[in-house]
């Protein structure tokens, strides 16, 4: 019996994940008027951004769809605990 490699990132019940830009990351607390430690959590490990470079404090945009209002944004941080 032969294994697949899962890609997880290519499932259909995975939303979108994008690393947000250092510019869009400021724009969003400086209009919010908000910190980081004020966004929930995401795990560093998390399968669904295994493939983004991320690291510790930085900002992923999570994109789902909606049937009510075409698509939803969600914003995360990237914790290492």
């Amino acid at each position: 019996m032969v294994k697949k490699k899962l890609k997880i990132d290519k499932h259909i019940l995975i939303p979108k994940h994008l690393k947000v830009g250092e510019k869009e990351k400021s724009s969003l607390l400086k209009k919010y008027s908000t910190d980081l430690k004020d966004f929930p959590r995401i795990l560093k490990t998390d399968a669904a951004i295994s493939k983004l470079d991320v690291k510790p404090g930085d900002l992923v945009k999570i994109v789902r769809d909606s049937p009510t209002s075409g698509e939803s944004v969600f914003y995360r941080v990237i914790s290492d605990v």
